[in-house]
């Protein structure tokens, strides 16, 4: 296990955990940024749960249950893609640096994931 896969994946996990966490709070800060993109309050719970998902799924990866690590770094890329895009529609190009740093984080996460096949 290469200290690289290892400390982006605690990332990814950390980052994801505390999304979640503030989706499920409906923090000021997240109702804003889902207005600004058109994105109903009432999916924040749902959108959460995908995150803290990606998480767990993210630890079971590191735990040894490689597939499953691999798939919650491609399910965080996709549903990253879709928040980069989400932000694009409407032009909050303001506010896309917290989804494009997650998407990021995924990708590299999925990428360094992939490579210890």
């Amino acid at each position: 296990m290469t200290v690289a896969y290892v400390v982006v994946t605690v990332a990814t996990m950390a980052v994801n955990v505390w999304a979640a966490v503030v989706d499920f709070l409906r923090a000021r800060f997240v109702l804003a940024n889902a207005a600004d993109v058109g994105v109903p309050a009432s999916w924040l719970p749902m959108l959460g749960a995908l995150k803290l998902a990606g998480g767990a799924g993210l630890l079971l990866g590191l735990s040894g249950v490689e597939p499953i690590g691999i798939a919650a770094a491609a399910g965080l890329v996709l549903f990253f893609v879709g928040a980069v895009g989400a932000h694009v529609r409407v032009g909050a190009y303001a506010k896309i640096a917290f989804p494009a740093g997650f998407l990021a984080l995924a990708a590299a996460c999925l990428a360094l994931s992939v490579a210890r096949l």
